[in-house]
This record gives C-alpha cells, sequence and structure tokens, in this order.
C-alpha cells in the first residue's frame, strides 16, 4: 500500500464518523483510530449533572437531600453484567446491601468490580452496557437506606 492511498484513508475518516478503520492486506496491515465523540443520547436528559470537583472513587456523591451518585472511580468501559448473557447486577428498585458488586468497569482488560459503601436503593442507571466512563463520571442515582 503506497503513502497516497493511506493520507486518502486519513482524510477520509476525519470527515466521517468513523472511529476505527482497519486494512490488511498481504504486505501489510494499517489500524486507524480516532476518538469518538461522546454521544449526546449516552446520559440521559434527566440525568444529574456532573459533579464540579471530582468525586472520591466508588463514593457518593451528594444531588439531593436524600439522593446520592455512584460515580465512576477510573475511566474504562462500564458493563452491568458479569458476562453478556448473564444477569445485569442491579436493575432500577433493587436493594442493594454495603460491599454489594453494582457493575464492572473494564480498564487496561482487567476487570474492576465496583462496590457500594452503604446501603441503598438503585434510583436509576446513568450509563449504558459497555458505554465509556470517565474518572468522576456519575454511575448510578441511588438513595440511602
Amino acid at each position: 500500500m503506497d503513502i497516497k492511498k493511506i493520507r486518502e484513508l486519513v482524510k477520509m475518516m476525519e470527515g466521517s464518523s468513523l472511529t476505527e478503520l482497519t486494512l490488511k492486506d498481504s504486505e501489510m496491515e494499517i489500524c486507524l483510530s480516532k476518538a469518538a465523540p461522546a454521544p449526546a443520547a449516552a446520559v440521559p436528559a434527566a440525568a444529574a449533572p456532573a459533579p464540579s470537583a471530582p468525586a472520591e472513587p466508588a463514593s457518593p456523591a451528594e444531588e439531593e437531600d436524600d439522593t446520592l451518585l455512584i460515580t465512576a472511580p477510573i475511566v474504562g468501559t462500564f458493563y452491568s453484567s458479569p458476562a453478556p448473557d448473564a444477569r445485569a447486577y442491579v436493575y432500577v428498585g433493587d436493594h442493594v446491601k454495603k460491599g454489594q458488586t453494582v457493575c464492572i468497569i473494564e480498564a487496561m482488560k482487567l476487570m474492576n468490580e465496583i462496590d457500594v459503601d452503604y446501603d441503598c436503593e438503585i434510583d436509576s442507571i446513568l450509563v449504558s452496557n459497555e458505554q465509556k466512563v470517565e474518572y468522576g463520571q456519575p454511575l448510578f442515582r441511588v438513595r440511602k437506606v
């Protein structure tokens, strides 16, 4: 593959919604990727805004008097269940005990179980399965029990 074709591919990718492209021929393999813009619909409109100060990892951030947020302690990919065919850890309305796992965040091929620090009830799940999450991003809105 010559350099002109590679430049054309880069220009085409810049002007498109593609985030990753891999081409392979008998001589070489080329992988191009770019940061995907955060989808506007990824967080529901009713979701609380991210805290202005960085939140303590896996600890609640106060939103209202009895409502708290469980935030992402690391950057990674959010998983609501331990396996693709398994039941989700929690659903809206579930009562969760202190130390119970509510999700997994994958970072650098390591699966990190996220546990709660207190008994609570899940009010809403603010991210979707396999969504990329940032440090301090709200994952769940909960009410302490």
